[in-house]
């Protein structure tokens, strides 16, 4: 149990999920402090800036007594720390767990789903902000404490079924895809968690109505759909497109709620932003305060982040998934409708790679240039019979990129380049932009 007279000791804290934990429970008055690998990561920096001490990893950092042990969900008993609880007889807490004792301190809402989570938290964190003292917890490594919160605004991950620890008021759900082959048996699996996570909400659950599997969910509370359809809860009507973002009309049961604008690109950020709109709706928020949230909100690390070097526009986004891969496409002919589409591959696991390969060729046929990085391992997953030359021979034009010949990357002018990948695509962005 969290205990302000104790430390709270992170083992794994530049994780993205503990690292935002982390400076959460900073801001609510804890004293945090935590052990890592050495190698620099981006969730570092808050971590640093906050004040917060991270040290490497040491069996003398774990203490007889007045710590708080916070154990990160990839860690086990080969962790030199994790031994040293079990050998000293300590007990732990997940993540998972700490994440729940929040929860339970105030009117929470959780974000799941197969993707779209981390856009839908920070819109949904900013637009409750406006209203009200507000919590957050966002799996690009975010996270912030406000003393004496009214809501706490979390994203919630399905992966081994994590989830399933959270009992929340409101709980919106963007879609099932079925996704993390190497843990989840099968499509029904997966979707039996999503049922269990329906059935631990306690207010109402907010689904988009695209998805059959969501519209097939049993609720005991009130579920709403939102989407594009007239048969939606609620719906997004007379959709604007621009290269600026978009503008739309929000209705419920024919009586409109208000028109909204979002700096955001892509049908899927405007159903994102239909459904914080349903709850902030539900809760009362004032109409000023959910426009002026919509309209602060500029998109979460790893989503569609932009730089630009001169008629070479790069895109840094996490879609490693089909559907996220087709949404982040949209998005930027969307906003760069005239220039030439380049897309940088990085698959994500051997299981997922082989799942999808068929998806992800046909995806990538549809852009004017597909490079392909070697598939990234992960440490559950270190080898497959599965390779990035197998994906090439299948999309004509397309090439296999590593760190040897990026400079191929560079020739591509009057183009806008989109890097997508979960693993560590970011050397392959480091690299071009230092050539640019």
């Amino acid at each position: 149990m969290l205990d302000k007279n104790k430390q709270i000791w992170f083992i794994g804290i530049k994780g993205t999920g503990m690292a935002s934990l982390a400076l959460l429970l900073k801001d609510l008055g804890y004293d945090v402090a935590g052990s890592d690998i050495a190698k620099y990561t981006f969730t570092q920096v808050p971590l640093e800036k906050a004040g917060i001490p991270v040290t490497q990893f040491s069996p003398d950092n774990i203490k007889d007594s007045g710590q708080v042990i916070v154990k990160g969900n990839a860690f086990k008993n080969d962790n030199v720390e994790v031994k040293a609880c079990e050998d000293k007889q300590i007990a732990w807490q997940s993540y998972p767990d700490t994440v729940e004792e929040i929860v339970q301190m105030h009117t929470s809402i959780g974000v799941s789903g197969t993707h779209g989570k981390t856009s839908t938290t920070g819109i949904l964190a900013r637009v409750m902000g406006e209203a009200a003292p507000t919590s957050y917890l966002i799996g690009d490594g975010e996270g912030k404490g406000v003393k004496d919160s009214r809501f706490f605004v979390y994203e919630a991950d399905e992966y081994r079924r994590h989830f399933l620890a959270y009992h929340p008021d409101y709980q919106i759900m963007t879609n099932i895809d079925f996704d993390h082959p190497d843990y989840f048996k099968d499509q029904d699996d997966y979707t039996s968690a999503f049922q269990t996570a329906a059935n631990q909400t306690k207010k109402a659950l907010f689904v988009w109505g695209g998805n059959e599997r969501l519209q097939a969910l049993e609720a005991k509370i009130p579920k709403y759909t939102y989407g594009f359809e007239d048969n939606d809860d609620f719906q997004a009507v007379d959709v604007n497109r621009t290269t600026a973002g978009a503008e739309f009309t929000v209705i419920t049961h024919g009586k409109e709620i208000g028109r909204f604008t979002i700096h955001l690109f892509g049908d899927h950020n405007i159903l994102n932003a239909t459904a914080v709109i349903a709850v902030a709706y539900t809760e009362k928020i004032p109409l000023d305060d959910i426009k002026k949230g919509l309209l602060s909100y500029t998109g979460a690390k790893r989503r569609f982040s932009e730089k630009d070097f001169g008629d070479i526009n790069v895109i840094d986004d996490y879609a490693h998934h089909p559907t996220e891969m087709r949404a982040t496409i949209q998005a930027a002919r969307q906003k760069f409708p005239n220039k030439r589409l380049v897309v940088v591959f990085q698959p994500h696991t051997f299981t997922r790679t082989k799942k999808y390969a068929k998806d992800f060729e046909e995806i990538l046929r549809g852009v004017d240039k597909a490079y392909i990085t070697p598939i990234y391992a992960s440490a559950r997953e270190a080898s497959g019979d599965i390779s990035s030359n197998d994906l090439v021979a299948n999309i004509p034009g397309s090439e296999v990129i590593n760190l040897d010949n990026i400079a191929d990357l560079a020739q591509n002018q009057d183009s806008v380049i989109v890097f997508m990948g979960a693993g560590d695509i970011q050397k392959y962005e480091d690299a071009l932009e230092k050539l640019l």
